[in-house]
């Protein structure tokens, strides 16, 4: 018959039941922290579609920023220059335009006959314009007028033209598209009383134009 023994309990016995009992309690903790999850995996980092890292927020607007500011310089570089553009166009065309009436107008404000002084005058004051058109009315009414009709006084005035003909003697010094300046180069033949025959003045003339709603008309006259 056996005789029953008696396991040993030494000192490792004690040991092995506090490890124990101290992993239960550690999955316990685990498990009433995060109850039926388990540590997932870091999630990566967010990359860009090449492959590296995204930029960062504040770098992202930065460069919207930029782009932005960018493509309100171009639209103003473009508006800009389409407007210098247009404005060349239009005094290149005011160019003409001024100089042609100028040509036209200086015969007319430069001659006048004692014997239809009035016919003269308002025909010349049709192609004036702004405050010399009543500069225009004023001394012809008290000064030209008058002594006209005193001597006699014929004046004839032409745009001078070359020896071999051609262009009349006209150029325009500046221009805009509204405003022209123009120098001419004026032959004027006086009659009156006071002259022996006929008296020639080689005269030159700077016109300023003006453009109107009734087209380009003289603003001022000087002589030189």
């Amino acid at each position: 018959m056996a005789i029953p023994t008696t396991r040993s309990r030494g000192p490792a016995a004690p040991a092995r039941r506090r490890m124990t009992a101290a992993a239960r309690a550690a999955a316990k903790r685990v498990e009433q922290r995060s109850p039926g999850v388990r540590d997932a995996p870091p999630e990566p980092s967010p990359r860009s579609p090449e492959g590296g890292a995204a930029p960062p927020p504040s770098r992202r607007w930065l460069l919207t920023v930029v782009l932005g500011a960018l493509l309100v310089i171009a639209l103003v570089v473009v508006c800009l220059l389409g407007w210098q553009y247009r404005e060349g166009r239009r005094a290149e065309a005011a160019r003409d335009a001024a100089l042609t009436a100028a040509r036209k107008a200086a015969p007319v404000v430069l001659s006048y006959d004692y014997r239809h002084l009035d016919q003269d005058f308002a025909r010349a004051r049709e192609r004036l314009t702004g405050h010399f058109r009543d500069e225009y009315r004023k001394t012809t009414t008290t000064v030209v007028g008058p002594t006209a009709r005193k001597y006699h006084g014929v004046v004839r005035a032409t745009v001078a033209e070359p020896a071999s003909g051609g262009v009349p003697a006209a150029s325009v010094v500046s221009a805009s598209p509204d405003r022209a300046v123009v120098l001419l180069f004026v032959n004027q033949v006086t009659q009156s009383t006071q002259v022996s025959g006929s008296r020639l003045d080689l005269n030159r003339v700077r016109m300023t134009m003006t453009r109107t709603s009734g087209g380009w008309k003289v603003s001022a006259v000087d002589a030189l």
